[in-house]
């Protein structure tokens, strides 16, 4: 599974995914950035995503995001887990 942190991602890397609760989302809403329930986004990625494109997705403390990456990378999908330091 990839991975990088926070720090290391940027925009022009491909879009950054936030799985987080929307409360939490629009307190540190990064520019660009999709945000959608674990939830809603697990029932529907395949409308949201496109196999040929990159993906980074995010929460607040790493659980769903490593879920959500381990289970889209077995259907093929270019996708890398991003977390916060604090969340080690």
């Amino acid at each position: 599974m990839k991975r990088i942190s926070i720090q290391e991602y940027n925009e022009n890397m491909g879009t950054l995914i936030d799985l987080s609760d929307p409360k939490t989302y629009a307190a540190r809403k990064r520019k660009g950035s999709l945000n959608f329930t674990y939830e809603k986004f697990m029932l529907h990625y395949q409308e949201y995503l496109d196999k040929k494109k990159p993906y980074y997705i995010l929460c607040t403390k790493g659980i769903h995001s490593k879920r959500a990456v381990a289970i889209l990378e077995y259907y093929g999908y270019n996708v890398t887990q991003v977390y916060f330091e604090d969340s080690l």
